[in-house]
C-alpha cells in the first residue's frame, strides 16, 4: 500500500479517536500492548515528554469545570471537570499512541513520501509544500538524535559540526488500489463518526 494511503487511514483513525469517551476510549487504549514492546517504549517516551502538557490540561479542566464538587473541601474539583479532564487527557494519550504505532511501522522515508504525495494539491495551488516537508524532516531528525541534556544551557550550544544526511523520496504515483483504500476508509469513517458521537 502506498504511504499516502496509510497516512489517510491513520488520520481517519485519529479523527475517530477524538470522539471517543469513557469505556470505548479505555478499551482502545488497552489494544496498544498488542502492537509490541517497541511501540510501548516509544509511546512511553512520547507520553513522558508531554507530561507537563497532560498535567496542565488535567488541572485546568478538572478545577475549571463547572459542576458538583467531587468532595467536600475548599479546593475540590468538580465531578464534571474531572470526567472532562480524564476524557481529554485520554484522547491526547491515544493520539500519542497512534503516533508511536505510525512511527514504528513506517520508515522516515515512507512517511515523508506519503506526506509529499498528500500535499501535491497544495503545489498546484501555488503553495510551496517542500519547505514544510523539509522542516518536518529536520524536526523528526532532531527529536530522534537529540541527547538528553542534564543542563538546559546545553540546548543553546551550537554543534561544532553539522551532519549532513541525504533522504531520497520514492515519488511513486498512487495506484487504483490505493485510491480504493482511501475511498473505503472515507466511506467507513462517516458512519463510525456518527456512532462514536452518538
Amino acid at each position: 500500500m502506498h504511504p499516502s494511503a496509510q497516512l489517510v487511514v491513520w488520520l481517519l483513525i485519529l479523527l475517530l479517536s477524538q470522539g471517543m469517551d469513557d469505556l470505548l476510549l479505555m478499551a482502545t487504549m488497552l489494544l496498544v500492548p498488542l502492537f509490541g514492546r517497541s511501540v510501548l517504549s516509544r509511546c512511553w517516551q512520547l507520553a513522558w515528554g508531554a507530561r507537563w502538557i497532560f498535567l496542565s490540561l488535567f488541572v485546568i479542566l478538572a478545577w475549571g469545570g463547572i459542576g458538583e464538587a467531587a468532595w467536600n473541601g475548599p479546593m475540590a474539583p468538580s465531578r464534571e471537570g474531572l470526567l472532562d479532564a480524564s476524557t481529554h487527557v485520554g484522547r491526547l494519550l491515544l493520539v500519542l499512541m497512534a503516533v508511536a504505532v505510525l512511527r514504528e511501522w513506517m520508515s522516515t522515508t515512507d512517511l515523508l513520501t506519503g506526506i509529499y504525495r498528500l500535499l501535491e494539491p497544495m503545489r498546484r495551488c501555488g503553495l510551496d509544500s517542500d519547505r514544510g516537508l523539509v522542516r518536518l524532516l529536520l524536526v523528526l531528525n532532531y527529536i530522534e538524535t537529540m541527547p538528553r541534556p542534564r543542563d538546559w544551557r546545553m540546548l543553546l550550544d551550537v554543534p561544532a559540526r553539522s551532519n549532513s544526511e541525504v533522504f531520497e523520496l520514492v515519488d511513486q504515483p498512487l495506484s487504483s488500489r490505493d485510491y480504493l483504500v482511501i475511498a473505503l476508509a472515507l466511506v467507513a469513517a462517516v458512519p463510525l463518526l456518527y456512532l462514536v458521537q452518538g
